[in-house]
């Protein structure tokens, strides 16, 4: 089991840095940085690369609705052969709040979309020249939509790696389908060990069909709340509210991916009771009103020898990496949760 951090997208990111440093010595394999409506991805993983020697830099996630499809090949290129062949693409869709709030781009077709720019990422890092032609990209551009000039170019500078690992953060069925036949690397989120399978196995048989031998086994990579120790129960609390935020403030009544999640984990009830309050305003409540077993199903919060049997659950349902989100909120409490972590990991 790999272990990972989430880098968090507020205050000082230069301590942040300084902190993954430090967590890279204490035996941390991944270091994840998001990209929401914050600072970009790109720059701060660019500056990670140059603090760090060993661990893994992976985006977490980069919108595809903002960059084009050769930019976002050429990014990865770039934060490939700045960090020495350590870097893991990380997409995802986002939502249509924040495509259409904050980028002011319709959020259309996302599963042809991601398709089609994991095609021409591709294509790029194989230094082939740029030629495509699908339902949402034409690449070159078509000389009636344009100036007619346009014509197939090809990247440059040669890439530390033909092929840079891709990861597609993926909830519904379809997505999840796409993720295993296509990526390397799929990230669910809120991930339950014991119905992890009801939920997405049917998907994953499906993708893993038509899977392509050479991309290899799908790494499984999921974030989770860790508290360990003897007295560590009432930080359940603390993961409730992030739970509330998404299944009830994360999208509209029938377009909020979260919700559905819990409901196929089968709390139907409690994510209409969740997104009824926190629409409300009643975030307090809605927090309240998120189940327990599913805060601790989803978590890692507990004694040593609990903690151990929780990793094991999740290695069992097939998760391969670990993205903590450590609930002790300070330097030194992070620290030992990554050693900690690396221990009972193995």
């Amino acid at each position: 089991m790999r272990i990972g951090i989430q880098a968090s997208y507020a205050g000082d990111f230069k301590q942040t840095a300084e902190e993954i440093r430090d967590l890279e010595s204490a035996g941390l394999d991944v270091a994840m940085c998001a990209e929401v409506y914050t600072f970009d991805a790109v720059s701060q993983l660019g500056y990670l690369a140059a603090v760090t020697d060993r661990v893994e830099l992976m985006s977490g996630i980069l919108p595809i609705y903002s960059r084009t499809p050769a930019l976002i090949a050429m990014t990865a290129a770039g934060l490939d052969f700045v960090s020495g062949g350590r870097f893991t693409l990380g997409l995802g869709a986002s939502g249509p709040q924040v495509i259409e709030g904050w980028h002011g781009l319709p959020y259309d077709a996302p599963l042809q979309r991601t398709r089609e720019i994991v095609e021409i990422c591709r294509q790029v890092w194989r230094r082939e020249r740029l030629e495509h032609d699908g339902k949402k990209y034409q690449v070159p551009l078509p000389a009636d939509q344009g100036t007619g000039l346009g014509k197939p170019l090809k990247l440059i500078n040669t890439p530390v790696r033909p092929q840079i690992p891709v990861l597609l953060a993926a909830l519904g069925p379809k997505n999840v389908e796409l993720a295993a036949e296509i990526a390397e690397k799929w990230e669910p989120i809120f991930f339950h060990p014991e119905r992890a399978a009801d939920v997405w196995a049917a998907s994953l048989e499906a993708g893993k069909a038509k899977r392509d031998p050479s991309l290899g086994e799908l790494d499984v990579v999921v974030g989770v709340p860790v508290a360990i120790g003897e007295d560590v129960d009432h930080l359940v609390e603390a993961v409730r509210p992030g739970i509330a935020l998404y299944v009830g403030g994360m999208g509209a009544k029938g377009k909020n991916f979260y919700n559905d999640l819990a409901r196929r984990y089968g709390y139907e009830a409690e994510a209409e009771a969740i997104q009824e309050l926190y629409l409300a305003g009643r975030k307090d409540e809605a927090a309240a009103a998120v189940p327990e077993d599913l805060v601790r199903a989803t978590s890692l919060i507990g004694s040593e020898s609990y903690v151990s049997e929780r990793i094991a659950a999740f290695a069992e349902a097939g998760v391969t990496t670990l993205n903590l989100q450590p609930l002790d909120d300070s330097r030194e409490g992070r620290l030992r949760t990554v050693e900690t972590m690396r221990r009972l990991a193995g």
